[in-house]
């Protein structure tokens, strides 16, 4: 699931994949996917690239905030917490930085 919500951000041109292994971190998830579009309007089309990827494999989020804003977008998978950012929100909360205990893992990016 995880390959599949990297390939739908990269498909809508999201910028900084980080994909973060949590589970020794909180109980919440397991993994968070954090990205970052350059404006609101490219947050809402990663966001909807990804629900619309996973919904194809009938995979559909147990939550979805702040989509109507497009500054921060969450979208609740259970195990995955997706987080997609305009990029100056992304660095004002330094979600990376916050959860630096994380393992970082490496995903395919082509």
């Amino acid at each position: 699931m995880i390959n599949l919500i990297v390939e739908a951000s990269l498909d809508e041109k999201a910028n900084n994949i980080v994909v973060l292994d949590v589970h020794e971190q909180t109980v919440i998830a397991d993994y968070f996917v954090i990205a970052s579009g350059r404006n609101f309007l490219q947050v809402k089309s990663i966001t909807e690239a990804i629900a619309g990827k996973l919904a194809e494999q009938d995979i559909n989020p147990i939550r979805r905030d702040g989509h109507k804003e497009g500054i921060w977008v969450i979208l609740d998978y259970g195990s995955i917490l997706v987080h997609v950012f305009r990029q100056e929100e992304r660095e004002f909360y330094g979600l990376e930085e916050l959860w630096g205990d994380a393992v970082e893992v490496l995903v395919n990016r082509e």
